[in-house]
């Protein structure tokens, strides 16, 4: 009998703007035959979802958020140029130490890294990028961030300084007579701040209802429109507002204001989106660019997306590996502290493995790539990262919970407090009073903090986490690390600097231990061992004066020879 296979993907959503928009999607995707689990976070904006393919495709996901109101686009994997094939993921090839510990929650460390920019050979033939492969650059997505980012900026500060400036007008002593162009002036202002900056609260507002829901907008355009209109009325009206006994009170600044202080909440929310995704951007910056294939007797450099497993690749000293792969030809000493922590360099000769992303120090190799794109060690760190920064805690599926139902009570409450003001409160300003409570009541119960606090705080921890080398398995684990009582290090350059440094130079009685740094810097300026620049630096250190080397020799295993 088939076993059924059960796949998870990723889904970039759009169009949420608070914890109800969750519960909503996670509906969607859950009522569809096929679908196991849906889990959507706020923060991240990214639905991951685990079904049968054989049962339900990713157009039929995409299709049941998009009836919902919301936007979804399948997430492309990292590493890649296309959105692949759906696979799990599992434990980072050749490490040993990445991924999660069953049952333990528990939080497991990759030492810091250190960037070194690849420097390409002379003499190689440069192909075209292969077409249809290469993914989109960093560059293209990040410059539309910065472009809305700065959108809303603009928007919110033009709105804030005019709703400040009518708050000024509200309390200076102007003439009786000053309010009979005042006002309307104030009208025409408000009207075009409310559905000019106001707009996509609307049409968020206006999504949800039509879906027959209710979510943080429809709260702050309730608010907004009904002081706006109030206003408005009065201002249009104002016989007919008195033979109704309608104070002649505006609540322009109100509407406007509140408008101002939602869009800065906003934007300083994507502001910190953008500096959180920073920790993927800086991982996969560690990939290099392009790789030196062999083509029969001729080095071809090609992209590294257009590597391809068995392809016979040279890396020179100084470069970084393109991708995983096992040496075929030549030794050398590889940097692998990114992936293992080990400040050493370790040797590499015929049949030992790279890793991709590592630093190759001393000689020139041939390698045959046994994995690319995805699948290489890099890719699945960064797929580990995505996954917890988009994982859930617990204490956020509370708060998704609890915010599920809070809108809903929130407007009911306005209508009870507004009703109870109106009616049972002072002779004089019965109704203005339950406006502006009833207007209170919705603006300030928004529940956004409710529905972003845990996903960004999740967010904040495994981003600056990753940017330091520790990689968290997800929320579970982060929550539970409140109650770790003993830690245990196994990594050298775990809690050192991830590289060696002299610290006491020891010479024979009758010797300058200066004297004797000295000659031992010198003989090492032209090693590229990590012990002898060590030397080196602790030379240059202390300002000593190095004798000139006339001849140099490196004696592979044994040191070197100076002269």
């Amino acid at each position: 009998m088939a076993t059924a296979t059960k796949v998870s993907r990723g889904l970039d959503i759009g169009g949420m703007t608070c914890a109800s928009c969750v519960g909503r999607v996670e509906r969607a995707l859950t009522r569809v035959e096929g679908v196991e689990l849906a889990e959507v976070n706020l923060a991240t904006e990214v639905a991951t979802v685990t079904y049968d393919p054989a049962r339900v495709s990713v157009e039929t996901l995409t299709g049941a958020v998009g009836k919902a109101g919301y936007t979804a686009t399948a997430r492309d994997d990292p590493g890649t140029g296309t959105a692949g094939e759906p696979s799990a993921f599992g434990d980072v090839p050749g490490t040993g130490a990445v991924g999660d510990v069953p049952g333990t929650g528990v939080v497991q460390n990759v030492p810091g890294t250190g960037a070194v920019q690849n420097v390409p050979g002379s003499g190689t033939v440069r192909s075209e990028p292969g077409t249809g492969r290469s993914p989109t650059p960093p560059e293209t997505g990040e410059e539309g961030r910065r472009r809305e980012l700065t959108g809303l900026r603009r928007t919110w500060q033009i709105t804030l300084a005019i709703g400040l400036s009518m708050m000024v007008l509200m309390y200076l002593p102007l003439p009786i007579d000053a309010m009979d162009w005042l006002m309307p002036l104030l009208l025409v202002v408000a009207t075009v701040v409310q559905f000019w900056a106001g707009r996509p609260l609307y049409r968020a507002a206006w999504a949800a209802g039509r879906h027959g829901a209710v979510n943080m907008n429809t709260l702050v355009v309730m608010g907004t429109t009904v002081a706006y209109g109030y206003s408005a009325f009065v201002t249009l009206w104002p016989a007919l507002a008195e033979r109704l006994g309608l104070p002649l009170h505006v609540y322009f600044e109100i509407s406007v204001v509140v408008i101002a202080l939602v869009l800065t909440g906003r934007w300083m929310e994507a502001r910190a989106k953008g500096r959180t995704a920073t920790a993927i951007r800086t991982l996969m910056g560690l990939q290099p660019k392009t790789a030196r294939v062999l083509r029969g007797e001729a080095e071809v450099e090609i992209s590294v997306e257009d590597v391809a497993v068995g392809d016979l690749i040279r890396v020179r000293p100084g470069e970084k590996v393109p991708v995983d792969g096992v040496v075929t030809g030549g030794a050398s000493t590889v940097d692998e502290s990114m992936i293992t922590g080990e400040s050493l360099p370790v040797g590499k000769g015929v049949g030992d493995p790279l890793i991709g992303s590592t630093l190759n120090r001393t000689g020139s190799v041939v390698m045959r790539a046994t994995a690319v794109g995805r699948d290489t060690t890099l890719a699945q760190i960064v797929r580990l990262v995505e996954d917890a920064q988009g994982s859930k805690a617990p204490m956020q599926r509370l708060a998704d919970t609890v915010s599920a139902w809070f809108v809903p009570a929130v407007i009911g409450i306005a209508v009870l407090t507004f009703a109870f003001w109106a009616f049972f409160g002072p002779d004089q300003g019965r109704l203005t009073l339950g406006i502006g409570t009833a207007i209170a009541v919705l603006i300030i119960a928004c529940p956004c903090a409710l529905g972003l606090a845990t996903p960004t705080a999740i967010m904040v921890g495994t981003g600056k986490a990753a940017e330091l080398g520790i990689l968290i398995s997800g929320g579970v684990a982060l929550e539970q690390a409140r109650r770790i009582t003993t830690v245990v290090l196994d990594k050298t350059g775990t809690i050192t600097r991830g590289r060696p440094g002299v610290t006491q130079v020891t010479a024979a009685p009758g010797t300058d231990p200066d004297e004797l740094l000295a000659y031992a810097a010198a003989a090492e300026t032209g090693s590229e061992h990590p012990l002898g620049e060590a030397i080196v630096a602790r030379a240059r250190d202390r300002r000593l004066a190095l004798p000139a080397v006339e001849s140099f020799e490196a004696v592979p295993g044994h040191g070197v020879e100076a002269a």
